[in-house]
C-alpha cells in the first residue's frame, strides 16, 4: 500500500518503525506476555504492507451489514434481526465479484468497486455474539485495523456493552467513526440531532477525544441505490460518511494512520506487559521484604539464643561456684589441729569431702546440662519451623495476587519453589527425632568437656569427671603421719596445709569451670551456627530465585522503558512527516 506513495522522510520514518517494531518484537519474545498480544503486533506490522483497512464493528442488528451493503452499492453481505454474520467478510478490490473462502471464519469479497481500489473494508461478527468464537473473530481484527467504523443503532445507542467495547478499541489506540445507523425510525431531525450530540458527547467521554459521528439509514440508502444507481439523491444520509471516506480522509491521512497503526498496537502491547512487570516486581519486593525479616529474625534469634545461653552457663557456675564454697569450709573444718587424727584415715577423709562437698554437684551439672541441651534442640527446631512457614505463606499471597496470570515461567517456577519448601518442611518435620539430636549433641558436648585435657578421666561421664577432679583435691591433703612432730603439726604443716588444700581446690575448680565452659560454649556456638546454615540452607533456592528474578525483570521494565521512549519519539516523527 506504502510503496510509490511516501516521500523520502516518510519512507526513512517507515524504516525507523520497522526497525522500532522489530525491537520491540524481539523484547517480547524474551518476556511473559499473551501469545494474542504477540500475535496483535505481528499483525500489524504485516498490515503496513497492505492497503488502508477499516474495520466495521458493533453489536448485531445495529446494521453493520446494512452499512457495507450500502456503501458498495448492492447487498452482498446476508441483513437479519438476528446474528446473520457468523464470519469475517474482507471486501477487497476485484475486477468481478467473486468470493473466497480464506479458512478459520474468514471470506474474502472482491468487488469492483473504485472506493476499494484504496481501501479495504471488514465486515465482522456482533460484538455481542453468542458464541465466543464469533466475538473473538472481531476482536481478532481490531488490532489490524487502520480505522474503526463503530455502528451503533438509533434506538440503543451506546450502549453498556458498546461502551466497554469501545474502552478496548480505545486501548489499542485506534481511530474511531462512529454510524448511528436507523436515524429514519426517529420522529424528526430534532430527535437525530439530540441522538448524534448524546453520542458525540458519551464518545469522546469512552475514547478521549470527540469521534466523528454520522447518522444514516443504511436500508434507505441501500435501497434508493439499488433502485435508482449512482445518480440517486442523498436519501439516507450515506453520502456525508463516504465524503469522509475518500475527501477528509486522503491520502495524506491515510498515511498516518497506516504508519500509526501498529504503533498503537504496540503501546498498548508495551502497557501491558510493563503492567505484568510491575505486577511481578511487587511480589518480588514483597519476597525481599520477606527475606529481609527472616534475616532480621535470625539476628534477633542468635541474640536470644545467645543470652539464654549465658544465663544457663551462670546456673551451671552456680553450682560450681557451691561445690568451691563448701570445699574452703570443708578444710578450714576439717584441717585443724583437733581433728587431726581423722587426717590419717584417707578413706574416711575422701569419703567426707564427696559427700559434704560434692554432694550432688555432679548430677546438678549433668541435670542442667542436659536441659540445656533439650532447650537448644527444641528452640533450633522451633525457629527453623517458624521461619520455613513464614516463607511458605508467600505461596498463598502468590495464588492470590497473580489470579489470571498462572501458565507463565514465573508464576511456575515461584509457585514450584514454593510448594517445594512446603513439601521439604513437612517431610522435615515428620522425620525430626529430638531425642536422637539431642543425644548426637550431648555427647558432643561430653566429648567437648572431657577432652584430651582430661584424658585421665577416661569413659566417665560428665558428672563422675566433676566427682574425679574435685575430691582429688582432698586426696592430696593425706600423707600427714610422716611429719612426725604434733607441734609442728600443728603450728606449721596444717596451716600450710589448708592454704595449699584451698588454693588446689580453687584452681581444679576454676580448671573445671574453663573446661565446662569453654567446652560447652565452643559445642553450642557450633550447633547454633549449624542451626542457622540449616535455615539459610533450606530457604537458599527461594533467596537465589527472588534476587535472580528481580535482577531481570528490573532490566526488562528497563529495556521496556527505553523502547517506550522510542516509540513516543518515533510517534512524533509520524506526525511531522504526514501533516499538511
Amino acid at each position: 500500500m506504502l510503496d510509490g506513495v511516501l516521500s523520502s522522510d516518510q519512507v526513512a520514518v517507515l524504516k525507523e518503525e520497522r526497525a522500532v517494531l522489530a525491537d520491540i518484537g524481539a523484547e517480547l519474545a524474551v518476556q511473559e506476555v499473551p501469545d494474542d498480544d504477540r500475535a496483535a503486533l505481528v499483525a500489524s506490522v504485516e498490515q503496513l504492507d497492505d492497503l488502508f483497512l477499516v474495520v466495521v464493528v458493533g453489536e448485531f442488528n445495529a446494521g453493520k451489514s446494512s452499512l457495507l451493503n450500502a456503501l458498495v452499492g448492492e447487498a452482498v453481505l446476508a441483513e437479519g434481526v438476528t446474528p446473520t454474520t457468523s464470519q469475517i467478510h474482507v471486501i477487497r478490490w476485484g475486477e468481478t465479484v467473486s468470493r473466497t473462502e480464506q479458512g478459520d471464519g474468514i471470506e474474502e469479497v472482491h468487488l469492483p468497486l473504485p472506493l476499494l481500489r484504496e481501501i479495504t473494508l471488514v465486515d465482522t461478527p456482533g460484538t455481542n455474539a453468542l458464541e465466543r468464537r464469533h466475538e473473538a473473530l472481531t476482536q481478532e481484527y481490531v488490532p489490524r485495523s487502520d480505522l474503526v467504523l463503530f455502528v451503533t443503532s438509533s434506538d440503543r445507542p451506546v450502549s453498556e456493552s458498546e461502551r466497554l467495547f469501545l474502552q478496548a478499541v480505545r486501548e489499542w489506540g485506534k481511530k474511531v467513526v462512529v454510524v448511528v445507523n436507523k436515524v429514519d425510525i426517529l420522529q424528526d431531525d430534532a430527535a437525530v440531532d439530540e441522538v448524534l450530540s448524546y453520542v458525540r458527547e458519551h464518545g469522546e467521554a469512552i475514547l478521549g477525544v470527540a469521534p466523528q459521528v454520522f447518522g444514516v439509514s443504511a436500508l434507505q440508502a441501500l435501497k434508493a441505490r439499488v433502485e435508482g444507481g449512482d445518480e440517486t439523491p442523498d436519501v439516507g444520509g450515506l453520502q456525508a460518511l463516504e465524503l469522509y471516506l475518500r475527501q477528509v480522509l486522503d491520502q495524506s491521512e491515510r498515511v498516518r494512520l497506516k504508519l500509526e497503526n501498529p504503533v498503537g498496537v504496540a503501546e498498548r502491547v508495551m502497557t501491558r506487559a510493563e503492567s505484568a512487570v510491575d505486577t511481578r516486581l511487587d511480589l518480588i519486593a514483597d519476597d525481599i521484604t520477606t527475606l529481609g525479616d527472616i534475616e532480621r529474625q535470625l539476628g534477633v534469634y542468635e541474640d536470644d539464643v545467645q543470652r539464654e545461653f549465658k544465663l544457663r552457663l551462670a546456673d551451671i557456675d552456680s553450682v560450681l561456684h557451691g561445690l568451691e564454697l563448701r570445699g574452703i569450709d570443708f578444710f578450714d573444718e576439717r584441717l585443724r589441729l583437733n581433728r587431726l587424727p581423722s587426717l590419717f584415715d584417707k578413706e574416711m577423709l575422701q569419703s567426707e569431702f564427696e559427700k559434704v562437698v560434692v554432694g550432688e554437684a555432679p548430677a546438678e551439672i549433668e541435670q542442667k546440662v542436659e536441659a540445656l541441651i533439650d532447650w537448644l534442640v527444641a528452640s533450633d527446631l522451633n525457629q527453623w519451623q517458624a521461619v520455613v512457614n513464614h516463607v511458605n505463606r508467600r505461596q498463598s499471597v502468590h495464588a492470590d495476587r497473580v489470579v489470571g496470570e498462572v501458565g507463565t515461567r514465573f508464576d511456575y517456577d515461584r509457585a514450584a519453589l514454593l510448594g517445594t519448601l512446603g513439601r521439604a518442611s513437612k517431610e522435615s518435620l515428620e522425620s525430626y527425632d529430638r531425642a536422637l539430636e539431642a543425644r548426637e549433641m550431648a555427647e558432643s558436648v561430653q566429648k567437648a568437656v572431657t577432652g584430651t585435657a582430661l584424658a585421665e578421666a577416661g569413659a566417665l561421664g560428665l558428672g563422675a569427671t566433676v566427682a574425679l577432679m574435685a575430691s582429688s583435691t582432698a586426696v592430696d591433703v593425706t600423707g600427714l603421719a610422716a611429719a612426725g612432730l604434733l607441734a609442728v603439726v600443728g603450728l606449721f604443716i596444717l596451716p600450710i596445709r589448708r592454704r595449699k588444700a584451698k588454693a588446689d581446690l580453687r584452681e581444679k575448680i576454676e580448671a573445671l569451670r574453663s573446661k565446662i565452659m569453654s567446652g560447652l560454649t565452643r559445642q553450642f556456638d557450633a550447633e547454633a551456627a549449624k542451626s542457622l546454615s540449616r535455615i539459610r540452607e533450606t530457604i537458599g533456592p527461594y533467596d537465589r530465585f527472588v534476587r535472580a528474578e528481580k535482577a531481570q525483570l528490573e532490566g526488562q521494565k528497563g529495556r521496556l522503558s527505553e523502547l517506550g521512549d522510542r516509540l513516543r519519539e518515533l510517534k512524533d516523527r509520524i506526525v511531522a512527516v504526514t501533516e499538511g
